[in-house]
């Protein structure tokens, strides 16, 4: 994507001093196929989990697109047709650019300063919602199209043309330690053809995130297609009871195209766990990326992460079920299109110390784990 120059000033202020290196992991094409051949998937209802029941649903799916400014994703037909099958959030909000800090934080409550979409790896310290799902027996995964294999841990994976198809910046679990590290959890990382296995043995996990590959969603071709991509792949799973029935999905976008307007993106609710009254209607309550975690902590009674996951909005559907009170947000000097300083920018401010005595919007509190 090219970016202003007026941006470029910015983010060359935000950095104080030279961040963490990384070694780029990219096995070469003979380790992809031999490690393919080899490589394990988790299946939940053969490691004995049970669903969990939750407050409001049972499930919970995270579908990101890419790059696209609000109006122009509202005004492709098919993404605007969706929002008739559930609830548009008019005032759901990207966190920073590029696309990498947003996959980082949606899974943890911070971006830890990252502002590019080079390698990272997130320090095993930090917990992730892997871990506050882990406490409930929760089963946990994710669906990444086109990656190679399940568990691959590479920077990137490319068609046979050359072109990008997966890349690891929008797989938010594989760049935390705490997951890459731990075989046992890697197996939990999957592609699209182990998501319709799943999808067919009624043994998709509770909470998911599903990541379309460069094409489809938007970054490497354009709204039209993205949307499109997003009609013909979830119109048919709205019709499917063991994907629809009691979930909800969050179909949206990562960040906003224009680096320089406020990083406000399309995004909507869908799912069984939805009242029929309120599909086709409006939620004009301020949400970001961390809604996501807080939502999910509300519905299971889990812990938090004591980060920005703390003090987030919860879905206005779910938190009105459950007598939660949201914060409401002046938007008007907010952008949310410069990241923030941290780690990644400077080795030396270290990754921060959670929130231990923080208390979570649902009245929640730290992950236990958390607190040595």
């Amino acid at each position: 994507m090219k970016i202003d120059i007026a941006l470029v000033v910015l983010l060359a202020t935000a950095v104080s001093a030279a961040p963490p290196t990384f070694s780029k992991i990219q096995p070469s094409p003979d380790a992809i196929a031999s490690a393919a051949a080899t490589a394990k998937s988790n299946h939940w209802k053969d490691e004995g989990y049970e669903t969990v029941k939750g407050q409001v649903f049972d499930k919970y799916y995270q579908i990101w697109l890419e790059n696209t400014n609000y109006d122009k994703a509202f005004g492709q037909a098919d993404l605007k047709a969706l929002t008739d099958e559930g609830i548009l959030l008019t005032n759901y909000w990207s966190l920073t650019h590029p696309s990498q800090p947003n996959y980082i934080a949606a899974v943890s409550g911070d971006y830890f300063g990252d502002m590019t979409d080079s390698f990272k790896r997130v320090p095993e310290e930090v917990a992730t919602v892997a871990d506050l799902l882990d406490t409930k027996h929760i089963s946990w995964g994710e669906y990444q199209e086109h990656q190679p294999y399940t568990g691959y841990d590479g920077y990137e994976f490319k068609n046979a043309d050359g072109a990008n198809d997966y890349v690891r910046k929008h797989n938010p679990l594989i760049n935390y330690d705490s997951v890459a590290n731990k075989k046992e959890r890697l197996g939990n990382l999957k592609n699209f053809t182990e998501f319709y296995k799943d999808l067919k043995n009624a043994d998709l996990p509770q909470w998911a995130f599903i990541t379309p590959n460069m094409t489809n969603d938007g970054h490497d071709s354009d709204i039209e297609v993205a949307g499109k991509w997003s009609s013909s792949f979830i119109r048919p799973l709205l019709k499917n009871p063991t994907f629809y029935d009691n979930n909800l999905i969050i179909l949206t976008f990562d960040e906003n195209h224009n680096y320089l307007t406020k990083n406000r993106v399309y995004a909507v609710l869908l799912g069984g766990s939805i009242p029929d009254h309120l599909k086709g209607t409006t939620d004009d309550t301020f949400y970001d990326h961390y809604t996501n975690l807080a939502t999910v902590q509300a519905n299971w009674k889990l812990p938090h992460l004591g980060r920005k996951d703390v003090d987030a909005n919860i879905f206005k559907f779910v938190a009105d079920k459950l007598d939660i009170k949201n914060d409401d947000v002046d938007t008007t000097w907010k952008f949310n299109n410069v990241p923030e300083s941290g780690y990644f920018q400077n080795k030396n401010k270290g990754i921060p110390a959670p929130d231990v005595n923080a208390v979570g919007r649902s009245g929640n509190h730290i992950l236990p784990s958390l607190r040595n």
